[in-house]
Formats: C-alpha cells, structure tokens, sequence
C-alpha cells in the first residue's frame, strides 16, 4: 500500500452498527400486504429456472418465494400438483406498486374519501333545501301555528328575539322560492363537483389532481374568514385538512410545472415501477436462504 494512501474508514458489517435513534418509517409496503396478501410467484410452478431467483429459490427440501411488494421472503413446500412447468415470463406479470407510486395512491384514496363524504353531505343538503323549497307554504303555515300556540302558552311573544332557532327559521321562511331552488342547485353542482374529484382520485387521474387543487384552495379565503368570526374546533379541523390536501397536491404530485412538473412525476413514477424496481431493491450476491442441517 502506498504510504501517501490515506486508510480507509472502518465500514461496521450489517447489524452491528451503533443504534441510532428510532425514527418511525411508514412501509407503505407492508399496509399493502397487511390489507391485500403478499404477491408472490411460482407457487403452482413444478421447476425454477435461474432467471427466477429473484423471486423464487429452493434450498432444504423446501421453496422460497419474495414478496413482489414489500421484499419478504416466504417458505412453502414446493406444489404436489403443479399446474405448469415454469412461472410464467415477466412480460406477462403485473408487478405491484412500491415505493412512491404506492404511497401516492393511498394518500389520493384517503383524500377521494374526503371528497365522498363531502358529497354525501352536500347531497343531503341540497335534497333538503329543495325538498323545502317544493312544501315552503304548507311548511310556513305550520311553523306559524306552532309558533302561536308557543306564544300562547308562555303569555308573549317569541318572534321579537333576533337570534336563536324561531329567529334562524323565520328567516328561512322569509327566504324567495326562487333563491331556495338556486341555493339548492347550487349545492347540488357543489356536491357533483366533490363526487367527480372522489372518482378521480380514486382512481389517480392527472386532472382530478388539478381539479381537486382548484376547488380546494377556491375555499381557502372563505375559511380563513370564517375562523376570523368565530374559532371552532371543526373549522380548524376543516382548514388544516385543506390546506394539507393543497400543499401535497401542489408539491407532491408537482401540479403547474412546480418540481419539473408532470414530466418529473412521470419519471419519478417510473423509477419506482415494474422490475427495475424490484432488481434496484435486490442486493448484489444475495445468498440463497438455508435451513440447519437435520
């Protein structure tokens, strides 16, 4: 070795590193095998072939299989009636999203969730408001005989009060026909905005990201102004739900060109999918599993 050489630095082996401090990692990985099975291949094959190794492998009597998603390996005995020779080619196999891609479609069904509840809300508001528009009169006349004999039966009025639930009503009452059927279409339109946002989401379409990020931040200014008369426990809860859904949309997903934009979502995506990323996730020499010798 050459004296002018600086040594290099000791590398402890794997395991016998100095503990860190823990740091809570969330697998996406493992929330999927937890919810859906592992995704394993050559379970009804008769022979591996060398190429397959990388998810399945044979060693004491028994067959290992590595999860397509969250790496772990899995001992099983080999098929007593195998129904093909080999596993099938991996042109031919789905590979399950890891990584990023799986990451992404939790937190967009989390949020489709969201949206599906809005829609469930605002379309029972909407149905009400029309439901009332439609019987206002019969409606009126009733409240009105309920309110006289209220006011009977205490000896005075209850319609001078300028707050309360016979205030709130009266002003209802007092409302057009014409505003409640626009109120109630304009609930409605709201609500089918938040059914569409839900199924695209659901399903990670390009544009329910954009769509969703529009009505989301349209909103924001109107909240704020609302936490201003009044701090709620559900208003907070409400915005900061919000603004997190638009903060991640906006800089996760890279929505207008932010980060590279969808060009660099779509590499990124790339990166995390099919084999490359299984073989990227496989260590080099990985030894074959052994069992101790009987």
């Amino acid at each position: 070795m050459n004296a002018s050489t600086p040594p290099s630095p000791h590398v402890a082996a794997p395991g016998t590193e100095k503990p860190r401090r823990f740091r809570p990692k969330l697998r996406y990985e493992l929330v999927g095998c937890g919810l859906h099975g592992h995704e394993i291949l050559g379970t009804d094959a008769a022979a591996l072939r060398p190429e397959d190794e990388l998810f399945a492998r044979e060693s004491g009597g028994l067959r290992w299989y590595r999860c397509l998603r969250c790496d772990s390996w899995l001992a099983l005995t080999p098929p007593e009636h195998p129904v093909r020779k080999f596993p099938p080619p991996r042109a031919e196999i789905m590979v399950p999203l890891r990584g990023k891609p799986l990451r992404d479609r939790y937190v967009l069904r989390l949020i489709a969730l969201d949206r599906l509840l809005h829609f469930l809300v605002l379309s029972a508001l909407a149905a009400a408001v029309l439901l009332f528009a439609g019987d206002r009169a019969a409606l009126n006349a009733e409240f009105t005989r309920i309110l006289n004999d209220l006011q009977g039966g205490v000896g005075g009025p209850l319609s001078n009060s300028k707050h309360g639930i016979v205030h709130d009503l009266q002003y209802l009452f007092a409302v057009s026909i014409r505003n409640l059927y626009l109120a109630g279409a304009a609930i409605a339109g709201y609500a089918l905005l938040e059914g569409i946002e839900a199924i695209g989401l659901w399903f990670a379409r390009r544009w329910a990201e954009y769509l969703t990020f529009v009505a989301t931040i349209v909103f924001i200014p109107y909240e704020i102004d609302e936490l201003i008369k009044g701090v709620t426990a559900l208003k907070v809860v409400a915005f900061i739900i919000n603004v997190a859904v638009a903060v991640y949309l906006l800089y996760a997903k890279r929505l207008f060109g932010l980060r590279g934009g969808g060009r660099a979502e779509k590499a990124e995506r790339e990166v995390d999918t099919g084999w490359t990323a299984i073989e990227r996730a496989t260590p080099k020499s990985t030894p074959q599993p052994l069992l101790p010798a009987r």
